[in-house]
């Protein structure tokens, strides 16, 4: 097997904020999943204050790769937002009707 420089094995700042960010995505997730399953008011609690902190932990890495311009999400075309607030709109009333 080739053995890889220490260049070639190590990560740049974009790659490495880029695996951050997946990671804490990947965090808000299970912790999102373990709200919907926990099972007393404690837990629930307790999970929350971890979701809020991966999610402020998210955002800063988000917005540091943003700022870096390592990340450039595109302006939504107005178009496109109508259609999904038309949809949510939708959904909405039917959550509501049931």
């Amino acid at each position: 097997m080739a053995k890889l420089s220490k260049k070639e094995s190590s990560l740049n700042e974009k790659d490495s904020l880029t695996d951050m960010l997946n990671t804490e995505k990947m965090l808000l997730d299970s912790y999102a999943l373990a709200l919907k399953e926990g099972s007393t008011k404690g837990l629930r609690a307790q999970l929350l204050r971890h979701f809020e902190g991966a999610q402020e932990d998210q955002f800063s890495v988000f917005s540091e790769m943003k700022e870096k311009g390592y990340y450039c999400p595109a302006p939504a075309q107005k178009q496109a937002i109508e259609e999904k607030c038309g949809d949510f709109a939708k959904i909405r009333k039917e959550i509501a009707q049931n």
